[in-house]
């Protein structure tokens, strides 16, 4: 993920990241994990959002649907099924096409998230 971002350089430091990162300390960085970090690093710059929506958008439509979210997953290693990332998209998707769309994408990134 790392390389498809344009950081390659800095895979060496992970271990490092991930001991500041892992809060929990389960071997993963989950998505209130990501946000904390974002926020004592001065959050989430636009252009790094604009990546990951690339990162996403595996035909390069615009849009983001549950089975490319699937699929990139499934390349981190994760196996979540296609009805998990339909119910992922349909938490994003405020205007209700089955789809994110950047506008989504960036307001699901940048809104203040509160975690119970």
């Amino acid at each position: 993920m790392l390389r498809a971002l344009g950081q390659g350089n800095i895979i060496s430091d992970v271990p490092k990241i991930f001991q500041v990162v892992d809060l929990d300390g389960d071997g993963f960085i989950n998505f209130k994990e990501f946000v904390e970090a974002h926020k004592k690093s001065g959050g989430v710059r636009i252009m790094d959002i604009h990546c990951a929506f690339r990162m996403f958008d595996l035909n390069q439509d615009g849009k983001i649907s549950a089975e490319e979210v699937m699929e990139v997953l499934r390349r981190l290693g994760d196996t979540h099924s296609l009805e998990d990332c339909r119910r992922m998209v349909r938490a994003v998707d405020t205007d209700g096409d089955g789809v994110v769309d950047m506008d989504e994408f960036i307001t699901m990134m940048t809104q203040t998230m509160k975690f119970s």
